[in-house]
């Protein structure tokens, strides 16, 4: 099979599913895992997609913001990891803010049961995750309302106004995208400006992110590296990664993704 052959082959499957592997592109090529890498290569440097560990994923323009469905199904491993991870900094007793996303939606998946906590967000899918199952003794939840976008996440000058009135012990953090150089950001403006009202309930801010997330760069600034108390993310992102991020954030936590 010709190079060009591959290539397109490889752009279509990304058309489908916004992100591929190496090892699913070599069964399906019928080439070697080096020859796929090398064409991941060739496609990342003329900027159609954007190659991560094991795979590649789609390359977006930084206003683009994807709808939570087509998110959901994207480095699922990876983001349940995240969760469990992120869960030890959960505390009874606590009173924490959770923002949208599909990350933070696996941590909100596991506090089922825990009817000392008090949960602040601005997510619809969260709010009925942790109050979808009257029958268990579920953490207190106030949702902020706000105007909703394509990522779950409510926002605006009714978000902003209601996370304005609390204080909390922690926030976890969902982001489009964490760069050494931009920061954190997001691709919709008003998301930012809720990112940023979230950020300032507490002095304690963990960001939950899976490693291909490392380097996009969304249109809007909400927050800095040395904002971030604890970043959790999984061990997709490299040693030399984690090296050129660690004299930007206060600590890093990897979470080590089940093997399939």
């Amino acid at each position: 099979m010709l190079a060009a052959e591959r290539h397109a082959r490889i752009t279509a499957a990304l058309r489908t599913d916004g992100a591929v592997k190496v090892v699913d592109l070599a069964e399906l090529l019928g080439v070697s895992e080096m020859t796929i890498r090398r064409d991941l290569d060739v496609l990342d440097d003329r900027e159609v997609l954007r190659k991560v560990h094991g795979g590649a994923i789609a390359r977006s323009n930084r206003g683009v913001e994807l709808p939570s469905t087509a998110k959901a199904g994207r480095q699922h491993a990876e983001k349940v990891a995240i969760g469990h991870a992120a869960l030890g900094s959960v505390e009874d007793g606590m009173t924490v803010a959770i923002s949208a996303g599909t990350t933070t939606l696996e941590l909100a998946r596991l506090l089922h049961g825990r009817s000392s906590l008090t949960v602040v967000t601005n997510s619809i899918s969260i709010f009925q995750e942790l109050t979808g199952h009257p029958d268990e003794p579920n953490p207190v939840v106030y949702l902020t309302g706000g105007s909703r976008t394509p990522s779950d996440a409510l926002v605006g000058p009714i978000a902003n106004a209601a996370l304005n009135s609390f204080r909390v012990d922690a926030v976890f953090l969902g982001v489009h995208g964490f760069d050494i150089e931009s920061g954190l950001t997001s691709p919709n403006i008003a998301e930012a400006e809720t990112n940023r009202a979230l950020i300032a309930t507490s002095r304690r801010l963990f960001v939950l992110a899976d490693s291909t997330k490392f380097r996009e760069v969304g249109t809007n600034v909400f927050g800095r590296m040395v904002d971030i108390d604890t970043l959790v993310v999984d061990d997709g992102l490299g040693a030399s990664d984690r090296s050129a991020l660690a004299p930007h954030v206060q600590h890093i936590l990897v979470a080590e993704t089940e093997k399939q």
